[in-house]
């Protein structure tokens, strides 16, 4: 297959793109050029931002798949829906279970025992509002599930117009492992305050939540996208969730140091897997439509010693 993906220069993305390489498709990544793809695979340098760039960095080239990791906001995904519009049969970008957090949006409110589903975000009648200030980098990061849902819904209606592409978003979980790959430090977060023996900050009553390895995330949208003849939204996390007291609990088991907290009440900041709400996400989806994904409890102690012997 003729493969497009937007990004795919680090972690998880990167990944992807050396699985699809080694699989026997024919991969171009697009991307601002600060690095540079694995040997064998087309390297398209534009920003995607730029409509003309992106044009021109494509000229005739066209596609069976695309899969666009760094679509962040409607503005985005209309570029990307006028630039691959003829281009692709489909189209898979990857979203996120922030899209189902109930203190960004009016959404649903599920009980902590039951798993969200994706029909609780309907990208087709969402609202978008291509005139808020995406381009801000600051109102971009305080309205990451937004930008997000209002993407999909862009995407969602370019497929649903009869004469666009196939589209799917993959809702990802919380993705860990990986070691120094896993750029945003979260899971080191934890390692390095339990390691020293510094308070873990919690809610008094942390909420569970789900992940999914990065391996098997980037596994996943490797299927969807060349095994996959579905679309809507998909869900993608692993099997069982747990909160962010189990969650340091095998911290503390790898490392041989004892967890300690300070607790804050609901709605006050805590450390970056602690909830007070609850929007952990359900892959029935997935697993009916063929996917088979591990379990959270027997992958994560693999990740946090990848995070405990990464250099800092």
């Amino acid at each position: 297959m003729k493969v497009a993906v937007i990004g795919g220069s680090r972690y998880f993305g990167r990944l992807l793109v050396e699985r699809l390489h080694a699989g026997g498709h024919h991969v171009t990544v697009v991307n601002r050029g600060t690095s540079r793809p694995p040997a064998g695979v087309e390297h398209l340098v534009a920003d995607r931002d730029d409509e003309g760039a992106l044009m021109a960095a494509l000229g005739s080239r066209e596609f069976d798949v695309v899969v666009d990791q760094v679509c962040y906001t409607p503005v985005q995904a209309e570029i990307a829906v006028r630039v691959f519009r003829g281009r692709t049969r489909r189209y898979v970008m990857t979203s996120t279970i922030e899209v189902y957090n109930p203190a960004s949006a009016e959404l649903p409110v599920f009980a902590a025992d039951t798993l969200v589903p994706e029909s609780a975000v309907d990208p087709a009648s969402w609202l978008v509002r291509t005139d808020l200030p995406w381009r801000d980098a600051a109102y971009l990061e305080a309205h990451y599930g937004e930008g997000k849902r209002q993407a999909e819904a862009v995407f969602t209606r370019e497929g649903g117009s009869g004469f666009g592409f196939g589209f799917v978003s993959v809702r990802s979980a919380h993705v860990l492992g990986g070691g120094a790959r896993e750029f945003t430090g979260r899971l080191a977060h934890y390692v390095d305050r339990v390691w020293a023996g510094e308070p873990v900050v919690v809610h008094e009553r942390p909420l569970p939540s789900v992940f999914i390895e990065h391996a098997e995330l980037a596994e996943l949208l490797r299927w969807v996208a060349t095994e996959g003849e579905f679309t809507g939204a998909l869900n993608a996390c692993s099997d069982g969730s747990l909160d962010v007291r189990e969650l340091v609990d095998v911290i503390a088991e790898r490392t041989g140091r004892a967890a300690s907290y300070k607790t804050v009440a609901a709605g006050q900041p805590a450390s970056p897997f602690s909830f007070d709400r609850h929007y952990a996400m359900s892959n029935d989806r997935a697993s009916r439509l063929g996917f088979s994904f591990s379990d959270t409890r027997k992958w994560l102690p693999r990740a946090v010693d990848e995070a405990v012997y990464t250099p800092r």
